[in-house]
């Protein structure tokens, strides 16, 4: 009774959604007390990819997204690291200074920022955005990630130091194959914050860096409903694919996949 309960809450939150859009973008829109439309029309994925600067954006907005992805893997790791393994003074302090942008109005930090980038022309460039996305999205690494080290503890590391392993080889054997829910968290979660971010973009890209969310937010205020859902369902099988793609790049270059497979 609680698996049949389960699935009917998740196909009713996640699957009928995408079904219910799909529908839209293919036979339109369909008003009460009218017959059900019938044939299907390709009319609005048409006129979605007559957008200019469409496929731009994805391009733009996928590499933006990989780069936001690295820099938090590398900021989370050590960052979790730290305040999960080491004890010094003022560690609840730093620990609250990095969380503190998730409290902060997203305009009050892009501003700041904004006058930041000017001087070291960071402004109106690409890389500009990708620092700025980390805004939204590395207190939620860091936090992630010192639940995983802390889900590890310092004693295993501790045995395979004595055991002669290097630094290197205690983090690729032992490390991420346990840190890998978190790594999947943060993956997932930081692609989907930063190809949704339409302010942070706008402010410090200047109308230069030209990203998915903002080819997306004009269409949002369209009274034609199919193209809006045919947009929609775009907007979220990218982070789907990509999740799926670095999914299997981690299975590939991850250890724990070979350990799977000895079981």
């Amino acid at each position: 009774m609680k698996k049949i309960m389960l699935y009917v809450v998740s196909f009713i939150l996640f699957v009928f959604p995408i079904v219910f859009l799909l529908y839209k973008s293919i036979f339109g829109i369909w008003r009460w007390g009218s017959p059900l439309p019938t044939e299907p029309t390709m009319r609005a994925w048409e006129l979605l990819f007559r957008e200019d600067k469409i496929t731009e954006s994805i391009g733009v907005s996928v590499g933006i997204a990989l780069v936001v992805l690295f820099l938090n893997l590398v900021i989370g790791i050590l960052s979790g690291k730290v305040l999960a393994h080491s004890s010094f003074k003022g560690k609840t302090v730093i620990e609250g200074l990095l969380l503190l942008p998730l409290f902060m109005p997203v305009l009050i930090v892009a501003i700041g920022l904004h006058i930041t980038f000017i001087r070291y022309g960071l402004a109106d460039h690409w890389m500009g955005v990708a620092l700025v996305h980390l805004v939204p999205t590395v207190p939620y690494s860091i936090k992630m990630f010192k639940t995983g080290y802390e889900r590890i503890g310092v004693k295993l590391l501790e045995q395979s130091t004595l055991l002669g392993g290097r630094v290197l080889q205690k983090f690729y054997h032992i490390e991420l194959p346990l840190l890998l829910p978190s790594i999947r968290s943060v993956l997932f979660l930081t692609i989907v914050i930063s190809l949704s971010q339409y302010v942070l973009t706008a402010i410090i890209g200047g109308g230069n860096v030209v990203t998915l969310a903002m080819v997306y937010f004009p269409f949002t205020n369209t009274a034609d409903e199919s193209v809006m859902a045919a947009f929609s369902i775009l907007f979220a099988l990218i982070p789907i694919a990509m999740y799926l793609l670095l999914e299997g790049c981690l299975k590939i270059l991850l250890p724990y996949g070979q350990w799977k497979g000895r079981k």
